[in-house]
């Protein structure tokens, strides 16, 4: 199918989508995410894998400090400074590829941007404080807007809809109007609609299967399908023994989900593993422009 071409140009950085699959590479500078939560919450581990990650050809680094796993806590504001802030002065100062900040709180996002940051990445799609619009607007950065029902404590407590995807693109409709009403450039918004964020595994295969009607609403979109909980259920199904997010077969389940999604029109993909994803998307990329 023809995927809609954005030219995303912010500070010194620019970035093509469509023509190609944009790589952002995970970096949870936490104890507690979902897959590698402690792996890289020290300040030594989370620049060398920053630089990992850009060295295998990342194209966005995604760095946070709160863990949005189901039925994860808040952490504080100052922790999730701690945690954030000295890899992103260090890491921007290192590799060449924009890094964008996950939170929720403007005061993080303003921290960060500050620190050497270039995109917002707002899972509450600038509900959860209402300083993060403003922040978004007067830096002119590039911003995530995420459908998530419910919250991290309360998304995967029976999530229950009417009609998926009606609710899931009026929804991020709705908030990228909101954030155009703001003062962001509609140039700088991009749409993820939240697989695996108060959604079944049924909900999240439907969402993928029909990811244009999300394209249609004219942005680009982003797709985090890497190492979910979607992919190990559909998997333990025809297992003897659990499959966890760090299993290769949950690898290759993430290459399957992350092939479907670029084919059904996402621009970028949110992923843990660059090095395999990166050589992947290239064939992809490769059939597509075929």
């Amino acid at each position: 199918m023809s995927v809609p071409e954005y030219t995303l140009e912010f500070g010194k950085f620019r970035l093509e989508l469509g023509s190609h699959a944009c790589i952002m590479g995970i970096l949870n500078a936490t104890p507690d995410s979902f897959s590698d939560g402690g792996r890289f919450n020290t300040l030594e581990t989370a620049l060398e894998q920053g630089r990992n990650l850009a060295k295998a050809g990342a194209h966005i680094l995604d760095i946070g400090g709160e863990s949005s796993r189901p039925f994860a806590e808040p952490v504080s504001e100052q922790e999730e400074l701690d945690r954030v802030i000295p890899v992103i002065e260090i890491l921007s100062r290192q590799i060449e590829i924009p890094i964008s900040i996950d939170t929720v709180k403007s005061t993080v996002a303003m921290a960060a941007l500050d620190a050497g940051a270039a995109i917002i990445n707002d899972i509450s799609a600038l509900e959860k404080d209402p300083a993060m619009a403003s922040l978004a607007a007067e830096k002119n950065v590039p911003c995530i807007l995420m459908h998530m029902k419910g919250t991290p404590e309360t998304m995967q407590v029976a999530p229950d809809y009417e009609d998926l995807m009606k609710e899931i693109t009026s929804y991020l409709a709705e908030r990228a109007e909101f954030a155009i009403k703001k003062g962001i450039a509609k140039k700088n918004i991009i749409l993820d609609p939240g697989i695996g964020f108060g959604k079944t595994v049924a909900h999240n295969l439907v969402l993928i299967n029909h990811l244009n009607r999300i394209t249609q609403l004219g942005y680009p979109v982003l797709m985090g399908p890497s190492r979910k909980s979607f992919i190990q259920a559909i998997l333990n199904k025809q297992e003897k023994t659990p499959i966890g997010p760090d299993n290769i077969k949950t690898e290759y389940g993430t290459l399957a989900a992350v092939a479907a999604s670029v084919f059904k029109g996402a621009h970028i993909v949110r992923v843990h593993d660059v090095e395999k994803i990166i050589s992947f998307t290239r064939i992809i990329d490769a059939v597509r422009n075929a």
